[in-house]
This record gives C-alpha cells, sequence and structure tokens, in this order.
C-alpha cells in the first residue's frame, strides 16, 4: 500500500527546525484516506506540523478489515525513488512483486522491506486464497542524500531479532533496539519495533536520548508515558530520552518508530522523495514514458498513472535550524 491518492500535494520534509530537543507528549491523530473502492488507511505521517520522525516519513495504519469475500488489496504497479519501504503485518498476507523480479508473499511479522534507490515500481496485493482479516501498517523511510542512488533491491526477514521483559515482547524491524540489531538493510541511525504487550504489564523500554521516537497504536488499550493511545493514533516523543514507560490495560499492539533526526530537506510528492523540481518532473516523465522505473511482470492490471504535478514549484525549504 503506497501512496494512491489521484490528487497528490507535495509534502516539505526533512531539515531539523521540527525537531523536539526535549521529551514532548504530542498526540497524532490520523486523516482518512480512501484507497480504491472500499478500502481506508489512517494516515499519521506526513501530518499537520510533523512531517518526520527520524527518517521515518510516511506512515499509513490499516485494519483490522474483514476482507473473507473480498479481493482485499489491490495496489498497482506504481514507481518509487529515493526512499525505503517497510511492509509490516499483525494479520494476513501480501503478494508483493517488484521490477527487480522479486515476487514474495509477506506474513505476519515478518519485514519486507523495498530499497527503491534510484528507481523501482512494484506492487501488492493479498494472495488469491488468504485470510479473513487484513490488519497492518506500511512506511516509508527516507534515504540520505548518499545512498539515494542506489541499486534497487528487495529483502524479506522471515527471522527477526526478538527483545524481552515481563509483560513486553519486542520485535526488531529495523535499525536496533537494546543491544539487538535488524538483520534489515539501514541507511541512517534509525529505530522500527513491533511492541506486543500482556494486560497488566507496566515496563520501561531503552531509548537513545539522541533520536526522537514516536509510538504507534495498532491494537487494544495501553498508556504511552502516561498518554492514553487509542489504536491508529500516534504520539511523538521528541528527544532526549533514556527511556519509555508503557503500561497496558489490555492486550496491546505497538509500534515505536525513532531515529536519529533527518538533516537534509526533501520534496515528497506522491511516491516519489527528491530534492528539486527537477527530480520530480524527470520521474514523472520517466514513469508515464515507461522507462527507468523498470516493469512489474505477472500483476494482472494496468499499472497506475502518475498525478499531474501542481502549478506551483517544488521547493524543499524552510526547516533549517
Amino acid at each position: 500500500m503506497s501512496n494512491l491518492e489521484r490528487e497528490a500535494a507535495p509534502s516539505l520534509c526533512g531539515g531539523r527546525g521540527f525537531v523536539v530537543a526535549e521529551p514532548v507528549r504530542e498526540l497524532l491523530s490520523p486523516r482518512h484516506v480512501k484507497l480504491g473502492e472500499s478500502s481506508e488507511v489512517r494516515r499519521l505521517l506526513p501530518n499537520l506540523g510533523r512531517r518526520m520522525v527520524g527518517a521515518w516519513c510516511f506512515v499509513d495504519h490499516y485494519g483490522p478489515d474483514d476482507i473473507a469475500d473480498e479481493p482485499g488489496m489491490q495496489v498497482p504497479p506504481h514507481p518509487h525513488m529515493g526512499l525505503q519501504t517497510v511492509s509490516w503485518l499483525h494479520e494476513g498476507e501480501v503478494l508483493h512483486r517488484d521490477s527487480t523480479g522479486s515476487l514474495q508473499t509477506i506474513r505476519p511479522r515478518e519485514l519486507g522491506l523495498m530499497t527503491s534507490g534510484r528507481a523501482i515500481s512494484h506492487s501488492e496485493e493479498s494472495p488469491r486464497s488468504h485470510a479473513r482479516f487484513l490488519h497492518g501498517a506500511q512506511l516509508w523511510v527516507a534515504l540520505p542524500d548518499g545512498h539515494r542512488h542506489t541499486d534497487p533491491r528487495f529483502e524479506h526477514h522471515a527471522d527477526l531479532p526478538v527483545v524481552t521483559a515481563p509483560g513486553v515482547k519486542a520485535t526488531l524491524i529495523l535499525g536496533d533496539l537494546d543491544g539487538a540489531t535488524s538483520p534489515g538493510t539501514a541507511y541512517t541511525p534509525i529505530t522500527g519495533a513491533d511492541l506486543a504487550l500482556t494486560r497488566g504489564a507496566d515496563v520501561r523500554l531503552p531509548l537513545e536520548p539522541d533520536f526522537e521516537y514516536a509510538v504507534l497504536s495498532m491494537s487494544g488499550e495501553a498508556h504511552v508515558d502516561g498518554v492514553p493511545v487509542l489504536p491508529g493514533s500516534m504520539l511523538y516523543l521528541g528527544c532526549g530520552r533514556s527511556e519509555l514507560p508503557l503500561r497496558a490495560e489490555s492486550d496491546a499492539g505497538l509500534m515505536l518508530l525513532g531515529g536519529e533526526p533527518f538533516e537534509e530537506e526533501l520534496i515528497m510528492f506522491w511516491n516519489w522523495i527528491g530534492r528539486s523540481q527537477e527530480e520530480i518532473e524527470q520521474a514523472r516523465r520517466d514513469w508515464m514514458g515507461g522507462t527507468r522505473f523498470g516493469e512489474v511482470k505477472g500483476y494482472d492490471g494496468d499499472p497506475l498513472p502518475a498525478p499531474e504535478l501542481p502549478p506551483t514549484p517544488l521547493k524543499p525549504r524552510g526547516r533549517v535550524r
């Protein structure tokens, strides 16, 4: 699941200006976005006033959706550049295809990590025979300038490191947490972890004071640093924390997202991340002309056309310390 909005708008991302250099508790409400005829996602990033958390620049939460009698996820081929996509499931399956020839079914708590680099295209769909419920998150990580033209690749990691304490099980998705390191390729100092809390859990999670963090609630009732965070919402936490108090009123699922604040300023338009108007214009020409982004073979349907560019110039501006 990617940005399928037909009226895409540019987002100004990056820079240290929006980084809160001390602990805060900023609750972010989602924007509800329709994908196709029946699917809806809750978009947490980019959000009004909060565009990034470390290098995390896009977060959609979807489900749980009952798709027993429906085709489920059906995302036609579309392009990416300048970013990584992270597919993360709590329920269901997603079949990934891309222009490097990758074909992989992603299942709950398995990491599907696609590095677009200079250019890639992919599709995502529920398998023809699929589970009743679909529930997960789709996230993007911005690539720093030195790596954004790297070769495209796809990684699938079914066996991920797990950190446990009484009442909590943390599956490490990307980066580092409490001495564990994910096998997924990371290009910036980053953390992504899936937290499964049991009812009554009252724990403190170790953090890096130089990172900024946010917590996305996937399910259940949990308090993050004393703040109740309901499913589909996200609490931004700022920097300067060495630990994070978590308390579960029921069994609960959370995602911890963090990283070193991202220095660079970006333009995010549709499914591309660039640094200039010219880069975005060229990406659109290349996609609509059938060059550079390759071909996704095996998907039964046409690729998505790119939206028109806005009449105003696309410029990364302003957010420097």
